[in-house]
């Protein structure tokens, strides 16, 4: 690799990071999620997050499917992660989240 082609340790290191939140279910089974990207919309803060996985044929399995959450507060003001039920609205914010995912790609390349 010549000069030209080395990252800087501030590149390499943002190529290490890596945003992991654990989430919970209704019966308690805790699960990892990358996070993606987060985006506000229509008054709403959502998130875009891809399972992570302890095996590699799992994440193969999955076909590398994101998920999209709304950031929301329990009943006790508690913040937590809530599944889209309006098809129209996570219509539109699986759209936007794509535009950035192929904005993110262009600037790679």
């Amino acid at each position: 690799m010549s000069d030209k082609e080395k990252l800087t340790p501030e590149e390499e290191e943002d190529m290490e990071t890596v945003d992991l939140i654990s989430l919970q279910d209704d019966e308690g089974n805790e699960y990892e999620f990358e996070v993606l990207d987060e985006i506000d919309y229509k008054d709403g803060h959502y998130y875009a997050l891809m399972p992570t996985f302890d095996l590699p044929d799992q994440d193969i399995e999955s076909g590398s499917t994101y998920m999209i959450f709304e950031a929301v507060e329990d009943e006790n003001g508690e913040p937590q992660l809530a599944e889209i039920e309006d098809e129209e609205l996570l219509d539109e914010i699986a759209e936007i989240f794509e535009d950035n995912f192929d904005s993110y790609e262009n600037e790679e390349n």
